[in-house]
């Protein structure tokens, strides 16, 4: 477990499966700039568990549970290997209920500090839609930058969206900000 001030990411595992289910389930849970997740009921969720070929597929990925400090699921956090270039990438979303209270930014703060303190990696990057604010502040707290423009990168609610790249590199970390000890 990865230990914050105000939430901690926990590894995934077969008893978030109704959580994981009822959020990505749920349109509002993606929020109005992000592309509606594939739906799938809790027996295909969890072959993701059952079945060791699946997970293999997932060796390049870690999701995480947000949860806060009293054990509640707010939310998820994922990192993940973009192909050809092999850079590290984050996600996460919080539910619609947990958000703007600082969850979502402090998730970001620690997993850029897991994966710098645990990876040989030199930049990790995210993607947000232009119009998603929260997002965009999110990031530029956990000291991500934005590198520019990505033209009609995502199918969001019927249309062609256009999202902003941002990165955080090794050199502009330099040590942890928030994560104080992992278990």
């Amino acid at each position: 477990m990865l230990e914050g001030k105000l939430v901690n990411l926990r590894v995934i595992e077969k008893e978030d499966v109704d959580f994981a289910t009822e959020c990505f389930n749920t349109i509002d849970f993606w929020g109005e700039y992000d592309p509606i997740g594939e739906q799938k009921s809790k027996s295909e969720r969890m072959k993701l568990f059952d079945n060791p070929t699946n997970l293999a597929i997932l060796t390049e990925s870690k999701h995480f549970v947000i949860q806060k400090k009293d054990g509640t699921r707010i939310g998820f956090i994922s990192h993940w290997i973009t192909q050809p270039n092999r850079m590290m990438e984050i996600g996460y979303n919080v539910i619609s209920g947990e958000r703007g209270k600082g969850y979502g930014t402090e998730a970001a703060q620690i997993i850029v500090d897991y994966l710098f303190l645990s990876q040989s990696i030199d930049r990790i990057q995210a993607i947000t839609d232009v119009r998603n604010k929260a997002s965009q502040t999110v990031l530029e707290r956990a000291g991500f930058r934005i590198e520019g423009t990505i033209r009609k990168s995502a199918f969001v609610r019927g249309k062609l969206s256009t999202a902003y790249l941002y990165s955080i590199l090794r050199e502009e970390w330099k040590e942890p900000k928030i994560l104080t000890k992992t278990a």
